[in-house]
């Protein structure tokens, strides 16, 4: 088994005990494959899969531990993997259901998609209540409007 096979097979490790375990049980197994993804070594089509998978856990409705671990793990993704909109758009479409520090973790995940088609949903996010997500938009706008080129 090369290294990518045995990454791979921390990564469904993981996804299987998160089959009926309890949500601390769960958070820990996010974490794994938040780490499997910070070595920057699965293919672009995994990481794809493994974020798609993260994302629903994220809007699963699951407890805030679970979502905010699923969330981290796809801010990782997002550090160590250029992500295409269309796969973390469920986000952009739920994030009005998640509390602020959620929303400030969606928000991070869009401006690094550099997609302009993640613009308008986080503008509206420039004038949030909470100072720390409107920090993120106002990180999250300037990464998706330096990344547009010129005009």
């Amino acid at each position: 088994m090369d290294g990518h096979q045995g990454l791979m097979a921390l990564v469904e490790s993981a996804w299987q005990e998160m089959d009926g375990s309890d949500a601390g049980r769960r958070h820990l197994c996010l974490d794994a494959i938040s780490d499997v993804l910070e070595t920057g070594r699965l293919t672009q089509d995994r990481v794809e899969r493994t974020v798609e998978r993260l994302v629903a856990v994220a809007l699963s409705g699951e407890s805030h531990m679970v979502q905010e671990a699923a969330l981290h793990a796809v801010c990782t993704a997002s550090t160590y993997h250029e992500l295409p909109y269309r796969v973390v758009e469920p986000l952009a479409a739920g994030v009005d259901g998640f509390e602020p520090l959620l929303v400030a973790y969606v928000l991070a995940v869009l401006g690094c998609t550099h997609d302009q088609a993640a613009l308008p949903v986080v503008e509206r996010f420039l004038g949030h209540p909470d100072p720390e997500v409107r920090r993120e938009a106002s990180d999250a706008v300037t990464e998706l409007r330096w990344h547009r080129g010129p005009a």
